[in-house]
């Protein structure tokens, strides 16, 4: 006994296409030209390949540049600069002004204020206020067209960055992004973290190269002999007051009046302090009764020993704080031999850090740098900074991990496609429970990925990075796009359950009427994202991307759900209503051989 294949049509011979699979594609089309009013045969042919596009879907998302934040332009560019430790020194001024003439005559540049002085030695700020108005530029552009021009200044290195809206944490540093080396051997570390920054300035994506291992201090050592500090009475304490009555700025009054106090500080002058030479300059007191007295007597300065010794009783008697803070004693009360310090001891120089960081209690050097233009975050920083690592080939004991800004950008790329995947699941479970279906909620679900598709590649469009700020505007586009659906199918869904009409004539009657309100809803949306997309003035650029994604995934949405989403319910609804009869002759062919 031969069973036809479906309602009693013929039955099909060996080869013959099937007419149940016919009907599948024939009739979703005819819904399409009626939901639609568009040429949706044409749209229909492209679905020969399954796979072409689920290639187009991806193939913009893995070529679109990612990023964290869009680069602001506030018209304000703070700036910090580097130089030698003299560089702090009265009349070492020059290469600052330099820089400040050659970011003043700059066309885009308001204002610039220069400071010198700051967390490191021979640092400094610089406050760069941008040009407003129509004609306005970018920070990012003028960071671009100082750069080579402040190049040229000798003795500091100038590093420009825009304003920033947020910051992600990290240590003050003179560039944006951050990468930090960690070990437990200090001459490892000081040698890699500056090879591996030699290495990340040969990157062509990479600039404002600086690390903040600061191995440019200079400390003067005074070592006293001792044997001859002995002979002549002097003793360490006698060493240590003289050189803290010389820099330290010891309190040696305070002086009253009706209002208010005054304290008097002892020190050298500064015209006489500017360099270690000052140090032949003190003179320690030599008291002890074993001293040579001629060789202390011809060290000693010319002073009268009654002047010495009356104005040294009358400032002790007139004020208690002229005392030694450390012995309570005067300052002098008789004549003392003075020794010159250079005559006990000897003064040389050694190079030292400055400033010595740990992170996690490791010893810690981070490289700071900034991106070039062009390049991006997600791709470019990480690539070039493992190129640099692996031309050194850096030891197993020196591990380098990116911090601040770049850690933030590198774990909110890994976790951005956890937290779309995350959205859509709540979606289809709030969508199973309202239809009471498994199936339904995957139709609306079909909307979302021409909505991604049209967002990056609006952003590829304007060359905008996807951001955070993107990945906000696909959000709400998920919550905007999946509404075309759900119109159409709670229409359909009602009308086969109220009139019992069939999927095919629902839908199409949902599709007919739902038409309107579908657009009418897209069309505000879309006009509601446009000032975030077109808009102007300070904060304009961290909007931008959220507009921008919003529209073209409205557009691209509207396009295409308009045509697919029919097909899609026809399909489910087929999947849903096959008989068991159904589903043989659909693994089998049209016809099943009983006995």
């Amino acid at each position: 006994m031969r069973l036809a294949a479906a309602q009693g049509r013929p039955c099909a011979q060996a080869g013959a296409p099937r007419p149940l699979v016919r009907a599948r594609l024939r009739r979703p089309a005819e819904v399409l030209r009626a939901g639609a009013g568009l040429g949706a045969g044409r749209a229909l042919a492209g679905a020969a390949d399954p796979g072409a596009g689920d290639r187009a879907q991806r193939l913009p998302v893995r070529a679109h540049p990612q990023g964290l934040l869009p680069a602001a332009g506030h018209g304000a560019d703070p700036g910090r600069h580097a130089g030698r430790p003299e560089h702090l020194l009265p009349g070492h001024a020059g290469q600052d002004a330099a820089a400040v003439d050659i970011i003043r005559n700059d066309p885009a540049v308001d204002t610039v204020v220069g400071f010198t002085g700051g967390g490191r030695a021979g640092g400094g700020f610089m406050f760069v206020n941008l040009k407003r108005g129509d004609k306005a530029e970018r920070g990012q552009a003028v960071i671009a067209r100082l750069r080579p021009q402040l190049a040229r200044v000798t003795g500091i290195s100038l590093f420009l960055n825009p304003v920033q809206d947020l910051r992600m944490g990290g240590r003050q540093s003179n560039s944006t992004y951050q990468y930090s080396l960690k070990s437990d051997n200090e001459a490892d570390l000081k040698l890699w973290a500056q090879r591996l920054a030699d290495a990340m300035k040969r990157q062509p994506a990479l600039v404002d190269v600086d690390t903040d291992q600061q191995e440019n201090g200079v400390e003067t050592y005074v070592e006293v002999d001792k044997e001859s500090a002995t002979r002549l009475g002097i003793t360490s304490r006698d060493v240590d007051n003289a050189l803290y009555n010389a820099f330290g700025q010891r309190q040696v009054a305070t002086i009253y009046d009706e209002v208010n106090q005054y304290r008097v500080i002892m020190q050298m002058a500064p015209r006489y302090i500017r360099s270690p030479e000052a140090l032949k300059d003190i003179y320690v007191p030599a008291r002890g009764t074993g001293a040579p007295t001629d060789l202390a007597a011809s060290l000693m300065p010319s002073t009268p020993a009654t002047a010495t010794s009356t104005a040294a009783t009358t400032a002790s008697s007139a004020n208690p704080s002229l005392r030694d803070a450390s012995t309570g004693q005067a300052v002098s009360s008789t004549p003392t031999n003075m020794v010159p310090l250079s005559a006990i001891a000897r003064f040389y120089e050694r190079p030292t850090a400055t400033s010595i960081n740990h992170q996690d209690a490791e010893l810690a050097t981070t490289i700071s740098y900034n991106l070039a233009e062009g390049a991006t975050l997600a791709d470019s920083q990480e690539a070039a900074v493992r190129a640099a690592e692996a031309e050194i080939r850096m030891p197993i004991n020196v591990r380098g991990s990116f911090q601040g800004t770049a850690r933030q950008a590198q774990e909110t790329n890994q976790s951005q496609p956890l937290l779309i995947l995350a959205a859509i699941i709540v979606i289809y479970i709030v969508l199973g429970v309202l239809y009471e279906s498994l199936v339904h909620p995957v139709t609306v679900l079909s909307t979302l990925p021409s909505a991604g598709v049209g967002a990056v590649l609006a952003l590829l469009l304007f060359k905008l990075e996807f951001s955070i700020m993107a990945l906000i505007g696909l959000f709400l586009l998920i919550g905007i796009v999946k509404k075309n659906a759900i119109l159409i199918i709670d229409f359909a869904l009602d009308a086969e359950r109220s009139r019992g009409l069939s999927p095919y004539d629902a839908v199409r009657e949902a599709c007919l009427l739902r038409f309107r309100p579908i657009l009418m809803t897209t069309l505000a949306a879309i006009l509601g994202a446009l000032p975030l997309a077109i808009g102007f003035g300070e904060g304009a650029e961290l909007r931008r991307p959220l507009g921008i994604a919003i529209v073209g995934g409205l557009i691209a949405s509207q396009v295409i759900t308009l045509l697919t989403t029919p097909v899609v319910y026809l399909l489910m609804d087929k999947l849903r209503r096959r008989s068991p009869l159904e589903r043989e002759l659909g693994r089998h062919g049209d016809t099943l051989q009983t006995t």
